[in-house]
């Protein structure tokens, strides 16, 4: 079974389309994903999302709805998201599918014995980015994922990439501790999943940069390094 979590914070104007493009890839990939669950997990928003996700919800049998009483943050979204599916593999996608669902069919051949989490990449050389991010955004990017792998995560390009998958038993090690409720939640992830022993594997996927991005420049890079400082120094 598959479970594929959608965090999900003031998402109402775009959540109607991602919720039909992803009831439309899965009913029609026959018998690799006969069996799924969707989860949107509502971030306490406060434009709807919860309800209109449940409405939806309430014609689609394999939709679910968790919802959080206040703004948590990322992480925290789908650290729920993750604990709550039922599905032996779990994904998790933004809401606003800047790499479209039909990618996963490059990450679930990776999940082997070895295996356990693979991840989208926008930094790989089959990485195909169509639409990029402001100039801004995309240096904050680089030099956060260039100090992750000097400090924390060599060999991984890419650890923000909105686009995951993980074996049940690698998603219950990995997000039960998560302490990072933000946006660093990913770098937390992976590297609990490395010390573990679980095996990553990164591949390049298609990612196109979508308005009205969740991302704050200024106040998320502070605090991602923070977090990356805080996991440098974490040993548990």
């Amino acid at each position: 079974m598959l479970s594929v979590i959608v965090p999900a914070f003031n998402e109402a104007k775009r959540l109607p389309g991602t919720l039909r493009t992803l009831r439309v890839y899965l009913d029609g990939a026959g018998e690799e994903y006969e069996e799924y669950e969707v989860i949107v997990v509502d971030d306490g928003s406060h434009d709807g999302t919860a309800e209109l996700a449940a409405q939806v919800a309430a014609r689609w049998p394999h939709l679910g709805v968790i919802r959080l009483p206040q703004n948590r943050g990322k992480g925290a979204s789908v650290r729920a998201g993750m604990l709550a599916a039922r599905g032996g593999l779990r994904l998790f996608t933004d809401a606003d599918l800047s790499t479209p669902i039909t990618e996963l069919a490059k990450l679930r051949p990776l999940i082997d014995g070895r295996t356990a989490v693979a991840i989208g990449s926008r930094a790989l050389a089959s990485s195909q980015v169509e639409v990029h991010q402001p100039l801004g955004r995309e240096v904050m990017g680089r030099t956060y994922n260039r100090m992750l792998q000097l400090l924390v995560l060599p060999g991984l390009h890419d650890t923000q990439c909105g686009f995951k998958l993980f074996t049940a038993e690698a998603a219950v090690a990995c997000f039960t501790p998560l302490r990072t409720p933000g946006f660093g939640f990913d770098a937390e992830v992976l590297l609990r999943a490395r010390r573990l022993g679980f095996g990553i594997a990164e591949v390049g996927v298609v990612w196109r940069h979508a308005e009205n991005s969740r991302v704050s420049p200024l106040r998320d890079s502070v605090g991602t390094l923070v977090d990356l400082i805080r996991l440098r120094l974490r040993r548990d």
